[in-house]
C-alpha cells in the first residue's frame, strides 16, 4: 500500500503546507527516513540524487526544532546547495515565522552577521565561511540539537574534513545528526564512526546507481571534433541542456561557442561571483537561458525541473561525480538523457565511471557533423592532409583570425569609443 505524508508522524501543520505545496506522496527516501528521524535517531540516508533528500531531513529537522527549542545547523559543500536548501526551508516554514542564517562565501559578512543576531531557528552554510564566523566569534553553535551534513562524500572530495572536524568541535555532543549523499564512500563510513552514534542507514538504491530512467549515451571522438558534436545536439534537442565541463576556463570556452551557435547560454563555475553565479542560476531556471555551462560546482547544487539532457563534454576527475551530473536530468522518476563525449585516450576514465555507476557503456556511432564554424570568439580548427612516410593523416591545427583583422578590429572600437565620447560632449 502507497503510504502518504500523513503516515509517516509528520505534525498536522506541517502536513497542512505540505498539501498547498502540493506534495501528496512522500519519494523511498522520505518514506524511510522521515519516520527514523521523527524519533530523534541518527540517519545516514543514502539514495540517488534527484529522489529527495532535502525534504527528507527538512521535514524532521523543522519539527524537533519547533519542539525541543533548539537549533539546526545543515552544512553544505557549495554556496548553490547552501542558497537552494534555504529556498526549500523558507517555503515550509515561512508560515511558521522559520528565521534562518545563511553562511556562504562571496555574500556580505554584516548581513550574516545581522541575521545571526536575529537568533535564527537554523544555520545553512558552507564549512569555510562558518569556520570564518567561529573564529571571528560571532557564531555560537552551543544551542544546536540538530546537525545535519547533505552531500557530505562531496565535502571530503572539496577537501573539508578538517573544517567539518573543527564546526563538529564546536557543537554539543549530545544532538541528533543525519547524512545524506548520493555515495557512501569509505571515508564517509569513518565519518559516521566518529560523529554518529547508533546510526540508521536508509538506503534505497544501490550506492552510486544511475536512476533507471536517465538514458546514456557515450560518444568516442577527437578533441578538435567536441564542439561540432555539441552544435549537432544543441540543435537536435530543443529543450533545457545542462552542459558540464572539466575546468572553469573550459567552460567559459564552451559557453562562447554555444552562443556563436545562435543559442541563449550562460556559464556557472568559481571564477564568478556569487552574484553572477546567482544570475546564471535563476536565468537557467527562468528559461531566461536554455542552456547552462557549468563545471561540478553544478553537479550538487542545480534543482532544475525538467532538464531535457546533461551533456558531459569533459568526463569528471572523480568516477562518483558523474553519478551527480547525471542525476540532474531524469529526476523524480522523469525520463531523462546523459551523453558524454570521451577521446580515445580516455579509455581508462570510462572504466573507472562504468567501475563506479556498476555497467558497461554502448558508445554510439558519431552522426554526421556540421562543419566548424569559424570564428565567433571559440576555437576552431584547420585540417590538412599531410604525408608521415608511406602514409597520409590528416593534421589538425588552430584556425584563429589573422593578426591584422585582430589589430583593425582593436582600432575600429578604439574609434568608436572617441566617437562615443565626443558624442556626450556635444550632448
Amino acid at each position: 500500500m502507497e503510504k502518504k505524508f500523513a503516515d509517516l508522524g509528520i505534525s498536522p501543520k506541517l502536513l497542512a503546507v505540505l498539501d498547498q505545496l502540493n506534495f501528496t506522496v512522500p519519494t523511498p527516501i522520505q518514506t524511510q527516513a522521515i519516520p527514523v528521524a521523527m524519533s530523534g535517531q541518527d540517519v545516514i540516508g543514502v539514495a540517488q540524487t534527484g529522489t529527495g533528500k532535502t525534504l527528507a531531513f527538512a521535514l524532521p529537522l523543522l519539527q524537533r526544532i519547533s519542539r525541543t527549542k533548539k537549533q539546526g545547523l545543515i552544512l553544505l559543500p557549495t554556496r548553490e546547495l547552501a542558497i537552494q536548501v534555504d529556498e526549500e526551508l523558507q517555503k515550509i516554514g515561512r508560515s511558521f515565522g522559520l528565521k534562518t542564517a545563511l553562511l556562504i562565501g562571496g555574500a556580505p559578512m554584516k548581513r550574516q552577521i545581522g541575521q545571526l543576531t536575529n537568533k535564527p531557528h537554523i544555520i545553512i552554510g558552507t564549512p569555510g565561511r562558518i569556520n570564518d564566523h567561529l573564529e571571528q566569534r560571532t557564531l555560537q553553535l552551543s544551542l544546536i540539537g540538530v546537525l545535519v551534513l547533505d552531500e557530505a562524500d562531496r565535502m571530503l572530495d572539496m577537501g573539508f574534513a578538517p573544517q567539518i572536524k573543527r564546526i563538529i568541535s564546536h557543537v554539543p555532543r549530545q544532538r541528533q545528526t543525519m547524512l545524506f549523499s548520493a555515495t557512501m564512500p569509505p571515508e564517509i563510513l569513518r565519518l559516521v564512526d566518529q560523529y554518529m552514534q547508533n546510526p540508521v542507514r536508509v538506503q534505497v538504491a544501490t550506492s552510486g546507481i544511475v536512476a533507471e530512467k536517465v538514458d546514456q549515451e557515450l560518444y568516442v571522438l577527437q578533441k578538435q571534433q567536441k564542439n561540432q558534436l555539441l552544435d549537432k545536439l544543441l540543435s537536435d534537442y530543443s529543450g533545457t541542456v545542462l552542459v558540464f565541463s572539466r575546468t572553469k576556463y573550459g567552460a567559459r570556452r564552451i559557453c562562447r561557442a554555444v552562443r556563436s551557435m545562435g543559442h541563449q547560454a550562460a556559464e556557472l563555475h568559481s571564477n564568478l561571483s556569487l552574484s553572477q553565479r546567482r544570475r546564471s542560476l535563476e536565468g537557467f531556471k527562468s528559461g531566461k537561458h536554455r542552456i547552462l555551462i557549468a563545471t561540478d560546482i553544478a553537479a550538487r547544487g542545480i534543482d532544475v525541473n525538467d532538464i531535457e539532457l546533461v551533456i558531459n563534454y569533459d568526463l569528471p576527475d572523480n568516477p562518483d561525480d558523474y553519478v551527480h551530473r547525471v542525476g540532474r536530468t531524469g529526476r523524480a522518476g522523469k525520463v531523462g538523457k546523459a551523453i558524454s563525449f570521451a577521446t580515445p585516450e580516455q579509455r581508462k576514465e570510462v572504466g573507472g565511471i562504468e567501475q563506479s555507476v556498476k555497467q558497461r557503456f554502448a558508445i554510439s556511432s558519431l552522426p554526421e557533423l556540421p562543419p566548424p564554424r569559424q570564428g565567433g570568439g571559440y576555437d576552431t580548427y584547420r585540417t590538412e592532409e599531410v604525408s608521415y612516410g608511406n602514409r597520409r593523416r590528416t593534421k589538425f591545427s588552430y584556425a584563429r583570425p589573422p593578426r591584422q583583422n585582430r589589430q583593425s578590429g582593436a582600432r575600429s572600437g578604439q574609434r568608436n569609443r572617441q566617437a562615443g565620447r565626443q558624442a556626450r560632449v556635444h550632448i
